[in-house]
């Protein structure tokens, strides 16, 4: 069953009990109603006859003896009965023809004085049904007797019948129209599902992630359409990261792989090379390969953090910086690094943080001319690193973080353009930035911020 007509035959259900319900009350309190009246009507005909004048017997001309009693309450269909202490019921002689009730065990205890309460009970006569008041009177030879009243209840249990049919014809035709009402619903209230399935299966089918559907409002399912919006973007923004990376890495690739395929078969080919010439080919076999494992290991480091990062911790912030500087020091001995580095715990990564401060470090120390200083600051959650090389071109500002870019004064130094990614790539992934401004005096100053929940300190300045 689908799930249209499982919601359709639930909205049904839910309306059919509400209907049936409803009838039952309605029933009820119709019936009680009714057999209210009637019973009001037998109780007040059997008070009256009960405290008028003692109910006597008086023989027929056939010598049959009938209750003599007034009657002038109870309309057709009722009558009046006697019960004397030996269980015999007497008739007026105007219902002589008439069946007698059939006397009751309580109606006999009344009868023989054993009982004196008055009650109310149902009986069935010749197909026909009763309501019977029966109240305990003294006759005129001073011996207990029962007093009957009953009145036929053919005309109420008629217009009961009636009021069954009504109300389980309006029964089943609320039940048809809460099926026919619930089908429209479940069709409206399904439609961004529907149509959530018709871009899922497109997608599926065609491999589009630029496939949306349209929602409105902010119920439950516009929020799943939105989600699933969201989620399509995500991939689509993933995918063509993707593509992109396989595009840069391809053509960054190309020309270190040619000339390394070049220089090799150089050297394995027949021909004999000038003095020298061997070792200077050998020498660029080796600083391409190099760099070939430098831009190798650094797209393996972007693809690891995107897709799986490491459980986050509280860091040090300072100490990883002065880790990254003593390695900068050893790496780096022609520059020189001064450092300010004030106690700052941050929660994130370690590895990655280490790594995003090495880069600045190494790009910065990269910049710098033999003999300079590197000026290295940690405070409030946040590094900065200034430069005193050429400084970065104001075209060039806004890009120096992509992917693979390298600037024009640049690109004739080794580099795979991926390190300042990296650095980027960590910040955004600690809630923070990474920002790249001239510095006062020349150089460049790059200000690395990680906000992934600094303690004991104010929000970082911005940098000058």
């Amino acid at each position: 069953m689908s799930f249209r007509a499982r919601l359709t035959f639930v909205a049904a259900a839910a309306v059919a009990l509400a209907v049936i319900l409803a009838s039952v009350i309605v029933y009820v309190v119709v019936r009680h109603q009714l057999r209210g009246q009637v019973d009001d009507a037998v109780r007040a005909q059997a008070f009256q006859i009960a405290t008028g004048p003692l109910p006597h017997l008086e023989p027929s001309p056939s010598g049959q003896l009938y209750l003599d009693v007034h009657r002038n309450v109870l309309s057709g269909g009722g009558f009046v009965q006697l019960v004397g202490p030996h269980g015999k019921p007497y008739l007026t002689f105007d219902e002589r023809a008439s069946s007698p009730i059939p006397v009751s065990k309580d109606a006999l205890a009344v009868a023989q004085g054993k009982s004196t309460k008055q009650f109310m009970s149902d009986a069935s006569v010749s197909g026909r049904d009763f309501r019977v008041m029966t109240v305990p009177v003294t006759n005129d030879t001073g011996q207990p007797a029962a007093l009957q009243v009953a009145q036929d209840l053919s005309g109420v249990n008629h217009s009961l019948s009636k009021i069954r049919k009504i109300l389980v014809g309006i029964g089943l035709g609320g039940i048809a129209l809460a099926a026919a009402l619930g089908l429209l619903v479940s069709r409206a209230a399904l439609a961004p599902v529907r149509r959530l399935t018709g871009a899922t299966e497109k997608v599926t089918e065609t491999g589009d992630l630029s496939e949306r559907i349209e929602t409105t409002g902010t119920d439950e399912l516009s929020r799943l359409g939105a989600s699933f919006n969201a989620m399509l973007a995500a991939l689509e923004e993933s995918t063509r990261k993707q593509r992109q990376l396989v595009t840069d890495a391809s053509h960054e690739l190309r020309t270190p792989l040619t000339s390394l395929r070049t220089n090799i078969e150089v050297l394995a080919g027949e021909r004999t090379l000038p003095p020298g010439e061997r070792e200077r080919l050998l020498s660029d076999v080796v600083e391409q390969l190099g760099e070939m494992t430098t831009l190798i290991a650094e797209l393996i480091e972007l693809a690891r953090a995107e897709e799986s990062p490491d459980e986050p911790e509280d860091v040090r912030l300072d100490i990883v910086a002065a880790d990254a500087v003593e390695r900068a020091r050893r790496n780096r001995p022609g520059v020189e690094f001064a450092t300010d580095l004030q106690e700052s715990l941050v929660h994130g990564v370690p590895s990655t943080i280490e790594r995003a401060v090495a880069n600045l470090l190494d790009n910065a120390a990269k910049w710098s001319p033999p003999g300079s200083e590197v000026e290295v600051g940690v405070r409030d959650g946040t590094v900065t690193v200034r430069d005193h090389g050429p400084g970065i071109a104001e075209e060039d500002l806004p890009f120096v973080f992509d992917r693979f870019y390298r600037a024009r004064t640049a690109r004739g130094m080794p580099g795979s353009g991926l390190g300042l990614a990296i650095v980027r790539q960590v910040a955004e992934a600690h809630g923070g930035e990474v920002v790249a401004q001239p510095a006062e005096g020349g150089g460049t100053r790059m200000t690395l911020r990680v906000n992934g929940r600094i303690r004991g300190s104010a929000p970082a300045d911005e940098p000058d």
